[in-house]
């Protein structure tokens, strides 16, 4: 029982929300939490909503939708929780950093050095009929959601240790994505440069989490490495517009 106590006991702290709430800077590092989840999830989310065109009307597709979105807030209390208490070894630190790296190795790899492959979306509910389709095609979203969240869940221990902090963050991240999957995707589609400066924020996050593993212990504070991700982000729109102004010109 004390177990679940630490870890999901500040959860259920009116004081700790009331910080994070009437926090600016708390408030900060949720906006960076939720960028981060909408730029790194935004192709996880047309996956997730491909998923549901097995189902043979939009009634159905829009509630398998609405249990998984319930579906994926659930399994993001509970990680954030073990998270938050395993975050606390440094093992768990190193491993983390690692994975980070290897994220962001591989986003490059496959984007500038690899050939581009085709995610193709294959749902096993399609051979049944009925509610026994509806819910494989729930079951599915829930899956896809526990694969997907594991990063994002990851890279927000790595920013904030505050648990509260991170589930706001990972709610309003998730309810973005299912609302405004299309609009971002358009977004990224016309700046490009926003998917490689997100996996480039996620190598600094790494760093940051391996800093504060006890041989080094350098902590860099959460609300500086917010106002550090809205610089990245503003210098990355400012790039996009000068490249832009730049080929217009040679044209």
């Amino acid at each position: 029982m004390s177990l679940l106590e630490k870890l999901y006991g500040p959860f259920f702290d009116p004081h700790n929300w009331s910080t994070v709430i009437t926090s600016g800077q708390d408030w900060l590092i949720i906006f960076s939490l939720v960028m981060i989840e909408c730029l790194l999830s935004v192709d996880n989310a047309v996956v997730l909503a491909a998923q549901t065109r097995v189902l043979p009307t939009l009634k159905e597709q829009e509630e398998s939708l609405f249990y998984g979105i319930w579906g994926s807030y659930l399994f993001r209390f509970l990680i954030i929780g073990v998270g938050t208490y395993l975050i606390n070894f440094w093992e768990i630190k190193v491993i983390g950093a690692a994975y980070l790296i290897y994220l962001v190795y591989r986003f490059f790899k496959n984007k500038y050095f690899g050939h581009k492959r085709v995610r193709q979306v294959r749902s096993t509910a399609a051979h049944l009929t009925g509610r026994k389709r509806f819910w494989s095609v729930v079951a599915q979203i829930e899956f896809m959601d526990i694969i997907f969240s594991v990063d994002s869940v990851l890279a927000s221990l790595a920013i904030s240790s505050n648990p509260v902090i991170v589930l706001i963050g990972g709610m309003i991240g998730i309810a973005c994505m299912r609302g405004v999957a299309e609009i971002i995707m358009r977004l990224m589609r016309k700046i490009p440069e926003l998917e490689p400066m997100a996996y480039c924020l996620i190598a600094i996050i790494a760093v940051k989490l391996f800093l504060t593993i006890p041989a080094i212990d350098i902590e860099i504070p959460s609300s500086i490495f917010g106002i550090f991700m809205l610089i990245v982000f503003a210098l990355t729109i400012v790039i996009y517009f000068v490249r832009r102004s730049n080929n217009k010109k040679k044209e």
